[in-house]
């Protein structure tokens, strides 16, 4: 009689158990500071290449799974493909970040290609998660993700990554409806993309809101707070036992109640926020995630053990994913990245 599977640290964290010591893993795990993924990505020949090769982006997905045993790993794709799979052109300028054709009025986004036919373009990350879920060791959880409708939007309305996101709130303020229309095609697009994961094998999603810190007071509420809630009641019917897991990036005060009012299993936490403040105002709601600063794993030393330390004893008390408050950056040195998990787990 074979042994069934123990449950996942990470689904038992996420369905709201107390670990004495965390599961970890760490966004952008799969990235540019390891030297095995660069040979990968040169192999590929170019960033979106990679994305759409099931075989290589299965292949970086386990390169830090195979070296550091992270109790979960991250589907490797991109938040952009699915403004793609919408019709709008892509590409990825070495050393600049993501270019694309510009959505910037209601005619436009009227235009976009219909919701039903993005699986077309989406269908090789299909192809990546089944291969995941039959590649992975067995503890190991999958996690597939997308980026939340106003990250996404702010791309697509200025064709590129801004510092302010100023093009989308420009966007909000000459016509709330029209924009307000697109943040309701993400959002549609959104369900039936992480759906479409889910019946692939991801066995938990996230929604990466990377720039939901500069939307305030009613713009949060509308573009952020609301497109999340939706999206997740979407999921919930479809798939009731997947946890979900929300990072509005730089939320500050309005981390809090973030999972109450969107339904989220767990809120994923930046560093612009403390361990202690957080353990006291979001972490009674359920399971957190994060948030040690990302620069420790370039700067290393006894300041990163203890500062590990210390976010493990903060939410010590509740259920807590440990993460990063933002993803590694290539610059990281990769023996920082074993430094912190030998301090989570001692």
């Amino acid at each position: 009689m074979t042994q069934s599977a123990p449950q996942k640290t990470i689904l038992r964290a996420l369905a709201g158990e107390v670990q004495a010591i965390p599961p970890v893993w760490m966004m952008r795990q799969a990235g540019r500071y390891l030297p095995e993924y660069r040979a990968t990505r040169a192999q590929a020949g170019d960033f979106l290449s990679l994305c759409y090769n099931p075989e290589l982006a299965a292949e970086v997905t386990l390169q830090p799974i195979r070296r550091y045993g992270f109790d979960a790993a991250i589907l490797f794709a991109d938040i952009l493909l699915i403004a793609q799979a919408l019709g709008l052109k892509l590409w990825f300028a070495e050393g600049e970040g993501p270019r694309m054709h510009t959505v910037t009025d209601a005619a436009q986004v009227a235009a976009l290609r219909p919701v039903a036919d993005i699986h077309e373009t989406l269908s090789p990350i299909y192809a990546t998660v089944r291969l995941l879920s039959r590649a992975l060791p067995r503890e190991t959880t999958l996690i597939g993700f997308a980026g939340a409708p106003w990250t996404v939007a702010t791309y697509m309305v200025a064709g590129r990554g801004t510092k302010d996101q100023a093009p989308a709130h420009a966007f909000i303020a000459r016509d709330r409806a029209g924009f307000a229309a697109l943040i309701d095609t993400l959002s549609d697009a959104t369900v039936e993309y992480l759906s479409a994961q889910i019946e692939a094998g991801a066995e938990v999603v996230k929604l990466f809101d990377s720039w939901a810190g500069s939307l305030k007071g009613a713009d949060f509420d509308d573009f952020a707070l609301k497109p999340t809630a939706r999206i997740i009641a979407a999921l919930k019917a479809r798939h009731p036992d997947t946890p979900i897991i929300a990072f509005p990036r730089e939320a500050g005060a309005r981390y809090i109640g973030f999972a109450k009012a969107t339904g989220a299993d767990c809120v994923a936490l930046d560093n612009s926020v403390s361990a202690d403040w957080a353990a006291q105002h979001v972490q009674p709601d359920g399971c957190v995630q994060g948030n040690l600063a990302s620069s420790h794993m370039v700067t290393g030393g006894e300041a990163l053990v203890s500062e590990t330390k210390r976010i493990v004893k903060a939410f010590s008390k509740g259920p807590h994913i440990f993460n990063l408050g933002h993803g590694i950056t290539p610059d990281a040195d990769p023996d920082n990245v074993q430094r912190m998990i030998d301090a989570i787990r001692s």
